[in-house]
């Protein structure tokens, strides 16, 4: 699986600037927030009052052994045990939503920004890095920060409260305990930064091991014909064991560091004790005193270790969070400009009531391309008129760049000079929905989505009625396939269309298109990978397709084209030759050589047949 990571530095220190890029998906939580931290203050009150209950009671009850105001403590103690319940069953109701619509939002965001970004963007980013990104990242920033702020305000109300408690009770004992929290601090700074850049790590070997899971699941036929389980299973145990490495590592840092924090606390608590037993033997101080320090030193360090795990959290998720702000603010290759915008709404909102219809006159008008990471222009000052209806052929060799001129029609590309005229207009002056709502794009392998045929033919057009989708399969002839089918239209597909063939894909793609009328049609090789029998059927339907269409048809069989208006021949990423099929086979060229040649081998390939 190809490796796909950010440009991080891993030894980058925490960063308040990276967590406020998480405010505009924390602030809408604000109110759920907020109400935690009040009853959170609460939960914090009761627990510094209850030392000092106990205090009460040793210094009034037990130690004179006396029954007088035991109801008294007994209903206080019950009543703030019943505040505490209270405290508790609210602040993790509020917890849970908060979390939950700080995850949401996220998640929504991140999956919106996808939409936005353009084909480049796919082509180079592995899907599991987009998975992580979307699920697992998303969810451990809405956990940390949801329960991490409500442990932490607890944490910090806490130990406020018990320092103010025992400087009113005792001075000295409290500077004892107080005398521990610059350790605790120092501890803190030195396994910070070794915790973040060990988890960035570990982030991106997640990331890697959701790739190769759905690489190994999607690709399961292919490795299964290719007898490769043993490498795939390989490739992804050396992630795995990279993973468990790492991770490891990272375990072993949080087990020095929470000890640490706990040794230092005990220290605290055995200097308590012994000072405090040093007053009460030979000072004669009050036995309660103790009971309440010993009760505030044990208690105290939960909380100090609490908030040192808080903040180690919030180190460790930066790598999270990095990655997340950083998929948000990838830019897609092609925007449209505000000017465009205002005039005709973008992919969510647009202004259809501004909207020209299209023809299907395509120009191109002196156009030089060069792909971003190329270092040679594939057209340079390349001009072609292409009139309403017109059936555009383009032909070459396996990788000779023919999908470049597509993609260049569609605005999957935008020229590096020149321009491209839809209609007469600048397509960079019009939004690209308006352009894509006009476009049918039928892949060589299409893409079905999971559910019925029915289903899947309606998304050509999602208002359509029954009656238009089953019209738009026979206007194909794609009806009488589905007809063949157990349940017909309403068939389940499967995942990526994986219960039918990839004829009956095919089919199923070109009636989507048919309901969806577009203007402007693209044909990727959509004959080459099916059999003489469902190749005749899917000529059919093209030529049904076709009619009246601006038509762009990228073809694997050249016998299939012979009636285009204009074939373009490419070689090497650049139009080579270009006429009509009689006019190209009169100039004996390089269109003349493929055709030849392709002739041959059918002939060839019926004598072996017969």
């Amino acid at each position: 699986m190809a490796d796909y990571e950010e440009d991080i530095d891993y030894k980058k220190p925490m960063s308040l600037a990276i967590w406020k890029k998480m405010s505009p998906f924390i602030t809408p939580q604000k109110t759920y927030l907020l109400r935690c931290m009040v009853f959170m203050l609460c939960a914090a009150a009761v627990d510094v009052a209850l030392p000092l209950l106990l205090g009460y009671a040793i210094k009034h009850n037990i130690e004179p052994r006396s029954v007088d105001g035991m109801w008294w403590f007994l209903g206080a103690a019950m009543f703030m045990v019943t505040i505490q319940a209270i405290n508790v069953r609210f602040f993790v109701a509020l917890g849970i939503k908060a979390e939950v619509g700080i995850s949401r939002s996220l998640r929504n965001a991140v999956f919106f920004h996808l939409q936005k970004l353009g084909f480049s963007y796919y082509n180079k980013t592995p899907v599991g890095y987009m998975m992580a990104r979307t699920n697992s990242d998303t969810g451990r920033i809405g956990d940390l920060v949801a329960w991490g702020l409500i442990d932490f305000s607890w944490s910090v109300f806490y130990c406020v409260g018990v320092i103010i408690s025992m400087f009113l009770v005792h001075q000295r004992l409290a500077l004892i305990v107080c005398a521990t929290i610059p350790p605790l601090a120092l501890l803190t700074w030195l396994f910070e930064g070794k915790i973040l850049a060990t988890n960035r790590v570990v982030r991106k070997l997640n990331s890697k091991m959701t790739g190769a899971m759905n690489e190994g699941i999607t690709g399961a036929r292919t490795v299964k014909v290719l007898v490769a389980e043993e490498q795939s299973l390989a490739e992804y145990a050396g992630i795995t064991g990279e993973y468990r490495r790492r991770a490891n590592h990272l375990a072993s840092l949080r087990s020095v560091f929470i000890p640490l924090v706990l040794f230092v606390g005990s220290l605290a608590t055995a200097a308590v004790l012994s000072y405090g037993g040093y007053e009460i033997v030979v000072l004669g101080a009050d036995l309660s005193v103790l009971a309440i320090f010993l009760q505030y030193a044990g208690g105290f360090f939960d909380p100090i270790q609490n908030i040192a795990n808080i903040l180690t959290e919030f180190v460790a998720t930066q790598a999270n969070v990095e990655r997340v702000s950083g998929l948000l603010e990838q830019t897609p290759d092609i925007i449209d400009t505000p000017q465009v915008i205002a005039q005709y709404g973008d992919t969510f909102s647009p202004k259809r009531e501004h909207w020209e219809p299209i023809r299907g006159e395509v120009e191109f008008k002196d156009v030089t391309f060069r792909y971003s990471d190329g270092k040679e222009n594939v057209l340079e000052h390349f001009n072609l008129r292409v009139n309403a209806g017109t059936y555009i052929a383009i032909v070459g060799e396996t990788g000779a760049g023919k999908s470049t001129l597509v993609n260049l029609v569609c605005r999957f590309f935008e020229p590096t000079g020149g321009t491209i005229l839809i209609d007469g207009h600048d397509y960079r002056e019009r939004s690209q929905l308006w352009l894509h709502s006009a476009l049918g794009y039928v892949l060589q392998s299409p893409h079905l989505f999971t559910g019925s045929i029915r289903d899947n033919i309606r998304y050509g057009r999602l208002n359509a009625t029954d009656e238009e989708v089953e019209a738009a399969a026979r206007i194909v002839h794609a009806d009488t396939v589905i007809a063949k089918l157990e349940k017909g239209f309403d068939t389940e597909v499967g995942e990526g269309g994986d219960r039918l063939s990839t004829g009956e894909k095919q089919l199923i793609s070109f009636a989507r298109a048919v309901l969806a009328d577009p203007r402007i049609f693209i044909l990727d090789e959509a004959t080459s990978s099916v059999d003489t029998e469902m190749e005749l059927l899917l000529q059919h339907a093209i030529s049904r397709l076709l009619e009246g269409r601006t038509s762009f048809v990228i073809a694997h069989r050249l016998s299939t084209i012979r009636g285009a208006d204009i074939i373009l021949v490419v070689d090497d990423g650049k139009i080579i030759e270009r006429g009509t099929h009689h006019e190209l086979m009169r100039a004996a060229g390089h269109y003349h050589a493929l055709y030849t040649r392709q002739f041959e081998e059918d002939i060839e390939e019926r004598v072996l047949r017969d």
